[in-house]
């Protein structure tokens, strides 16, 4: 949900980004803080996350005497389009967290600075991030982003439902796929769907027309890069989101093997075994927690969340294991620095405390975001355990190399306003999957606009 919120912050953004910051970059006269540098402006979308940061402001004054933070959260749904005025008027902060899509418009327009002297200057050691580094390099080759967490999926089940339906945790954590038979996945989803009148969806006589719990939420999603939905079960099969690891000339939607798994997803809404799309449009905790799915697969932003339902005990289970083995898109956000900020010197000591194990395992620790360090993620994993949340199948995904992450793209706006429409055509039934090359052919044109 929360990814889904955040591509639409950025299609709405993206007009006035465009138009307005065109025909300007930062000069030596804009900027934000005072002069002198010693006040650090910095912003982020995610209330938790500002939180959990603050944790971090006691060690680094504590290193770093004279210089104030100031930390600002502003909502998803105007984050971004507050930051284009900023840049526009001068007042934009010393840093903010960005998210992937939106490197290419900042760097090309010079709204955000190249990193490269700063690290240079000051030995900075980008070796310490398990993940994310490659993903804030602009088409320059030059460094933008210093990372700060990553995202990816995992199933949430409801523990009872699962007994009740004979099924183990070990079973949903060892589910497999594949889009010819859906595997041991595809059994376990229809054993979980109860219509109502307690046939189960394996069972004969079951009526897909009147569903009390559905297996699984629904799969279907018009978000181009499928994270939390339909994405985890096609890079089982190699399917890669872009043809290149970074500034991809096309999106291969009309492979065969993604025709294939969309067609599968979709399937699972005609039997009955999930909702269609945009049947249910509460989070997945209230799908769970009322009992109208048994099962969702939702980002690792939902784990402490889904986990503390009341009432409801909730499994936490890897994404399936498919043909290739397990595999999913991860999202990276990353601390930017404003190129008209007046503050760098006391701006780079923020935002390499915020890169550093320190500060990481102190604001991680509450599993609000996952840290882009490894040892700041055991830290959250330690300490979730010890609340009962077992968090140990990401450390797992992180070390078996299951994640690959989304591919900066040129005009990723454009892309999202384009692309989403399309999706959402399929799983509605407005369209076949003859859309899919035509999906294709579009984010070929506009990947290769300048």
């Amino acid at each position: 949900m929360r990814s889904k919120r955040i591509a639409s912050a950025i299609a709405l953004a993206a007009l006035a980004a465009t138009a307005a910051l065109a025909g300007c970059s930062s000069d030596g006269d804009s900027g934000s803080g005072e002069a002198g540098g010693k006040t650090v402006n910095w912003w982020t979308w995610d209330e938790r996350q500002a939180a959990s940061y603050k944790k971090c402001l006691p060690g680094f004054e504590q290193a770093n005497p004279g210089i104030t933070v100031t930390i600002s959260q502003y909502a998803v749904d105007d984050y971004f389009t507050k930051l284009t005025a900023g840049f526009v008027s001068g007042a934009a902060p010393d840093a903010f967290q960005n998210s992937v899509p939106l490197l290419g418009a900042y760097a090309g327009q010079k709204q955000i600075m190249a990193l490269d002297d700063q690290i240079k200057k000051t030995d900075y050691d980008l070796s310490v991030f398990d993940i994310g580094v490659e993903s804030w390099k602009y088409t320059d080759g030059k460094q933008y982003g210093i990372p700060l967490d990553w995202a990816g999926a995992a199933i949430y089940f409801n523990e009872d439902k699962a007994k009740d339906a004979g099924i183990t945790p070990e079973q949903i954590r060892d589910m497999t796929w594949n889009p010819d038979d859906g595997g041991t996945f595809d059994d376990i989803v229809a054993k979980l769907t109860v219509d109502k009148n307690g046939k189960r969806g394996d069972q004969p006589g079951f009526d897909k027309t009147k569903v009390a719990t559905y297996g699984i939420g629904s799969l279907a999603s018009g978000d181009f890069n499928g994270q939390t939905s339909w994405n985890p079960f096609v890079s089982t099969l190699g399917w890669r989101l872009g043809d290149k690891p970074a500034w991809p000339t096309k999106f291969p939607y009309d492979d065969p093997n993604f025709v294939k798994t969309l067609e599968y997803v979709k399937g699972l809404g005609d039997r009955g075994l999930m909702p269609k799309f945009g049947q249910l449009t509460v989070a997945g905790s209230q799908q769970i927690g009322s009992g109208t799915v048994a099962m969702v697969q939702g980002g690792t932003w939902d784990a402490t969340s889904m986990t503390k339902i009341p009432g409801v005990k909730v499994g936490v289970a890897p994404t399936v294991k498919g043909p290739q083995g397990r595999s999913m898109i991860s999202n990276s956000n990353a601390n930017n620095i404003y190129a008209g900020t007046k503050n760098l010197d006391s701006t780079w000591k923020w935002v390499t405390y915020m890169g550093s194990e320190a500060c990481q395992s102190t604001a991680g620790a509450d599993a609000t975001f996952l840290p882009s360090i490894a040892k700041s993620l055991q830290v959250a994993v330690d300490a979730q355990k010890a609340q009962g949340l077992d968090l140990s199948g990401f450390v797992n995904a992180l070390n078996n190399g299951e994640l690959y992450p989304a591919p900066p793209t040129a005009n990723g706006q454009e892309i999202v306003d384009t692309i989403q429409p399309l999706f959402e055509a399929y799983f509605s039934g407005e369209r076949d999957k003859a859309v899919f090359p035509e999906m294709a052919a579009k984010t070929q044109e506009i990947l290769a606009k300048q």
